[in-house]
């Protein structure tokens, strides 16, 4: 092979470097949040919560990785998000409770993973464009309120995606505890990720 066309692979090669690093970056990210909302929240809010624990958390850490995923990859984040969420029942989930195989989880799997994207779409429609690419800085605020946004719906649908598992009179208890988990999940993300671009911030200032 030339020189040439080595030096013609080589773009090509990084590119694909380019676009597999988000994928993987958001990937993990989702299995770290979901394995520490199942090894950490989830065995306590069991005690409280026994029959809704199976199908909601009150603080689920994938929420805010679904938005600040969305944000950032916009529509592009469906896929990587998907990949995460299905690992994550793969590795986190007992097999007496679900497997990832089932129908249902899928379809929940898809919902969840759909969410923050519907959201920033709906926002757009109102004449809102918020992903990264679309503007500079960052807007909290108005990112908190797409999260929100996203935890309804996401609620909803999962609600609607599990009622013939849940009991009728635990319903509104797993479609309370959707919304309110996903959006202390959210917040909590958003503050870590606040958090550490601070301390970028003042990092790159000492230098």
């Amino acid at each position: 092979m030339t020189s040439a066309g080595r030096q013609s692979e080589r773009p090509d090669a990084t590119r694909s470097n380019r676009k597999a690093l988000p994928f993987l970056v958001v990937a993990s990210a989702y299995i770290l949040a979901h394995g520490l909302t199942a090894m950490l929240v989830t065995p306590l809010q069991s005690h409280v919560l026994p029959g809704v624990t199976p199908f909601a958390s009150l603080l689920y850490l994938p929420h805010g990785v679904r938005v600040l995923a969305a944000w950032l990859m916009g529509r592009a984040s469906f896929v990587p998000l998907c990949v995460g969420a299905f690992l994550s029942e793969a590795l986190f989930t007992p097999s007496g409770i679900s497997s990832v195989s089932d129908p249902t989880i899928i379809v929940s799997i898809i919902v969840g993973a759909g969410s923050a994207i519907l959201s920033f779409e709906l926002m757009a429609l109102a004449g809102q464009r918020l992903y990264a690419c679309e503007r500079a800085g960052t807007r909290w605020p108005k990112l908190f309120i797409v999260g929100v946004m996203a935890s309804v719906i996401n609620s909803a649908a999962q609600s609607v995606v599990f009622s013939g598992l849940v009991l009728p009179h635990h319903f509104f208890a797993v479609l309370s505890v959707y919304a309110l988990g996903d959006v202390l999940g959210l917040a909590v993300t958003a503050l870590v990720l606040m958090l550490c671009f601070r301390w970028l911030r003042l990092w790159s200032g000492r230098r």
